[in-house]
């Protein structure tokens, strides 16, 4: 699912701005669990380095790694003297010493790597007893970023696993009680504010990756209906403010055993 030429459409620069208050709870989660300061810290899938800026402001030394050599570039861009270490490879097969890591973060990031191989890696780069913290995204079948790609596209491309599985408790615990123990869950809302539909709609057609992928794979036909569910769906939360909406998520943090 995760692949550079998907993160490389649009501008990932506009999502990572509107999520970036998730990237602050994601490391104030992971250094509440054991602190940052002085330690070593990797960033998977760390996209323009939200979760790097926030870990740097702690003290801690970063390795910031993602698939996507533009990404990269662009964070660079952002941080510029500080113990940073940029590295382009896949957050499932990094290439990093292993056991060389205190702490590993991701801010929704690592959730659209294929989850078996993800986890392992994590393993691997993490000290023992070293933490673990990344956010996921909560199922909403209301959802209006998601309801409109789920109704178009019947059945949706299965590649065998979907982001928002992370989101639930079950799989998490599943997935990562075998490497990780004292595995906590916290539930959060962040909330999607737009000046307008005129600009959602730009995000949702040109900017935000993923839902620019949607557009791409749609024939000319589906393409049509896909604009006008994203129209119908969130001028439901059009207002005189502009549209604003609330997205459930959630913050994952564990210990490696």
């Amino acid at each position: 699912m995760s692949t550079p030429s998907l993160w490389s459409a649009g501008r990932y620069d506009a999502v990572a701005e509107q999520i970036a208050p998730i990237a602050g709870a994601v490391v104030d989660a992971a250094d509440r669990r054991a602190p940052l300061y002085g330690a070593a810290v990797v960033d998977l899938a760390c996209g323009t380095g939200n979760a790097t800026l926030a870990a740097l402001a702690r003290g801690a030394r970063v390795t910031a790694v993602d698939l996507t050599p533009e990404l990269i570039e662009l964070g660079r861009q952002r941080v510029t003297g500080a113990d940073v270490t940029w590295v382009t490879a896949d957050a499932a097969a990094t290439g990093l010493p292993a056991e060389s890591f205190d702490a590993a973060v991701s801010n929704m990031g690592i959730i659209f790597v294929e989850p078996a191989g993800q986890v392992a890696e994590l393993e691997r780069l993490l000290k023992p007893g070293g933490t673990l913290a990344f956010s996921a995204w909560v199922r909403d079948p209301d959802n209006p970023f998601s309801a409109p790609i789920a109704k178009v596209f019947r059945p949706p491309p299965n590649p065998g696993y979907t982001p928002d599985q992370w989101g639930d408790a079950d799989t998490v615990t599943d997935r990562l009680s075998a490497g990780f123990t004292d595995i906590r869950i916290e539930t959060h809302t962040h909330t999607w504010r737009f000046p307008s539909l005129e600009a959602v709609m730009t995000f949702v057609t040109t900017q935000s990756p993923v839902h620019v992928a949607a557009f791409a794979r749609a024939d000319a036909t589906q393409r049509d209906t896909l604009r006008n569910e994203f129209e119908s769906a969130l001028s439901a939360h059009c207002d005189q403010h502009g549209v604003q909406f609330d997205s459930g998520y959630v913050v994952v943090t564990a210990r490696r055993r």
